[in-house]
């Protein structure tokens, strides 16, 4: 058999297309349907747990607000049975000035407190004072004996109970506590005519239950009174003689199940017809209510799943559309096969020229491979010795910084080594004997200094602890009042508040303010009438400030940009580490370090730290409440 012309099977194949299109019109009809009947049944699942999540945050914040309004007034009646006068009126004091004051009282606290009334019984049950003593329905000599809110205050010192009110006939929570034990009742009533109303603006559906299902607060007031179960005639006759609801029937309330689900329900509302609405209820802390919501389902779901039909159809059909556009393009290919018969021997040609040519290239990227694996080598290797040089010096600059630092200790030893010989030679052995005490504390100032260099090399982290910063400011003048007494230049020291404390290294802190005074004495050195002074305030909540002033020349602003630069000086002989080297110091420590202009003339250098507390804080150099005075 011959093979078939291009012309022959193209006719073929046009020739079944009629039938396979009603198949696929078909098929793509039933897939349309099916696809819309599942996403409606997805979509209207999906409306109700959102509904329910929103449900369930709007109950959780109502319960919140009413649990609120009533913790509000629950220690109100406690505080009232504590009041003497009032407990003097509860006991049936005949003085009238006295029951008008309470009386006055008690109205002023129910106006603040939004309480609907507050008023005092007697242990026989008459009430004696009242904040509705001025109105036409005052509750004076009123007999409330036989209200239970007044039986359970005596018997167990507080009590509570949700009646309507014999005289006002509203519906209220009576809250009751004994005044002391020789007995009579203070009681607050609440009203709910507020958070009543805030629900009606909503459009849920709001009410309240007592454990015995009885509806005590409403969104919508025909609910007020109605029961969610069968009220007993025993019940019912316990009710009547507390006269806890007046003569409302206790009907049941207008809900009715949905059969199929627990959580659904129809309500009616006065005159209109019964809706579907999602029910929930969750207990009020505190009591034995509970609150409960009516969601209304509206036609949320409905119209989500008429939403997920629309969408389901579409796409489904989109997606058949797509099908039959690539069906036909199958069948165009084949079409185009049979015309490309006659070109696949020129191109299989040219995919054999083609992977010679990308052998040929596959060769010459790996030449360039391996040359790019060679100089990135190369430049790790040059990476290696950069960082290298970069950590010798960093150590050099480190060691240079030790020896700046070293010579302040090393000059104060010299000094306190004179001193010391001058002293024992003129017999004053106790006097010798503090500068050896002084000396030994800068030599161990000096270890701290090369434990630090130490450091550097482990990249150890400096401490921040609670130091005291009288002993800092003590150490600090001990090492520059001897050279400020040569010089005759006075220290004028204001260290503030006794017992601060400050977050920091109290060591390193020493340099730090050591390093700030060195300057200022260069920079008054050889001026008539010189004079450094050093100062603690606290410049804001939470934080000190230690400023180093003095009377010199002053800096001027291209200086005082560059000051803390490292190598950066102004001295001959200086080596422009001692600036950047203190705030590197006052920075680990959670501080800053500046430099100002000082309006009376010359500089100011302020430390500011953060201030820590005095409890358990580590001392530097002696007692922290030992004074800093003033040195000459």
């Amino acid at each position: 058999m011959r093979p078939l012309a291009p012309s022959d099977a193209l006719r073929r194949v046009r020739a079944h297309a009629p039938d396979r299109q009603s198949l696929f019109f078909l098929a793509s009809l039933a897939a349309i349907l099916l696809a819309a009947w599942a996403a409606g049944r997805v979509a209207a699942r999906w409306a109700m747990e959102d509904l329910q999540r929103t449900a369930q945050a709007a109950l959780a914040l109502q319960v919140g607000a009413l649990g609120a309004e009533m913790q509000k007034q629950t220690s109100l009646p406690l505080a009232l049975a504590a009041d003497p006068e009032i407990a003097a009126a509860a006991q049936g004091t005949s003085d009238e000035g006295l029951v008008a004051r309470v009386n006055r009282r008690l109205a002023e606290v129910a106006n603040a407190t939004g309480s609907a009334v507050i008023y005092v019984i007697r242990p026989d049950g008459i009430t004696v004072a009242a904040s509705n003593a001025e109105s036409p329905g005052s509750f004076l000599g009123r007999d409330y004996a036989f209200r239970p809110y007044f039986r359970e205050a005596m018997r167990d010192g507080a009590g509570s109970q949700f009646a309507l009110g014999t005289v006002s006939g509203r519906a209220g929570l009576y809250l009751s506590r004994r005044i002391g034990a020789a007995g009579g009742v203070v009681v607050v009533k609440i009203e709910f005519d507020a958070v009543e109303a805030g629900w009606r603006a909503a459009e849920d559906a709001v009410f309240v239950t007592d454990a015995r299902g009885i509806v005590l607060v409403a969104s919508d007031p025909a609910w007020r009174f109605t029961t969610l179960r069968q009220i007993g005639e025993a019940e019912r006759r316990r009710i009547r003689e507390a006269l806890d609801f007046g003569d409302a029937p206790l009907g049941p309330v207008p809900l009715h199940p949905v059969p199929g689900s627990e959580e659904l329900a129809r309500a009616g509302r006065g005159a209109q017809p019964a809706r579907v609405v999602l029910r929930l209820d969750a207990p009020i802390p505190g009591t034995g209510w509970r609150l409960h919501t009516l969601t209304p389902l509206g036609g949320t779901v409905e119209r989500e799943r008429v939403q997920a039909w629309i969408i389901a159809g579409l796409l489904t059909g989109l997606a058949c559309l797509g099908l039959g556009a690539l069906a036909g393009r199958g069948r165009r290919n084949r079409e185009r096969l049979v015309r490309a018969s006659a070109q696949r021997d020129a191109l299989e040609a040219r995919v054999r020229e083609r992977t010679l040519e990308l052998t040929d290239a596959n060769r010459l990227l790996r030449l360039e491979i391996e040359e790019r694996q060679r100089a990135e080598a190369e430049r790790e290797r040059l990476g290696r010795e950069l960082a290298q040089a970069g950590r010798l010096a960093a150590l050099g600059q480190f060691a240079a910084s030790m020896a700046h630092e070293i010579n302040q200790p090393l000059a104060a030893i010299r000094s306190y080594a004179d001193n010391a010989a001058i002293l024992v030679r003129r017999g004053r052995a106790d006097e010798a004997a503090e500068n050896a005490v002084a000396i030994g504390r800068l030599t161990d100032r000096i270890g701290g200094l090369t434990r630090q260099l130490k450091g550097f090399a482990r990249r150890a982290s400096a401490k921040r602890e609670p130091v005291a910063l009288a002993g800092i400011l003590r150490n600090s003048l001990e090492l520059v009042e001897a050279r400020a007494a040569s010089a005759g230049i006075p220290l004028a020291v204001e260290t503030g508040a006794t017992g601060l404390h400050v977050l920091g290294d109290g060591p390193r802190l020493e340099q730090v303010v050591v390093n700030l005074l060195q300057n200022a004495l260069d920079a008054v050195a050889g001026r008539p009438g010189a004079r450094v002074g050093l100062r603690v305030r606290e410049a804001e909540p939470g934080r000190i400030a230690v400023e180093v002033y003095d009377n010199g020349p002053g800096m001027p602003e291209a200086v005082r940009a560059q000051v803390f630069d490292a190598f950066f000086t102004t001295k001959s002989d200086g080596l422009g580490l001692g600036l950047a080297i203190a705030r590197g110091i006052v920075e680990d420590c959670g501080g800053s370090l500046t430099a100002l202009d000082d309006p009376a003339g010359g500089t100011i250098f302020r430390v500011d730290l953060a201030k820590a507390p005095a409890q358990g804080a580590a001392e530097t150099g002696g007692p922290a409440a030992a004074p800093v005075e003033e040195a000459t």
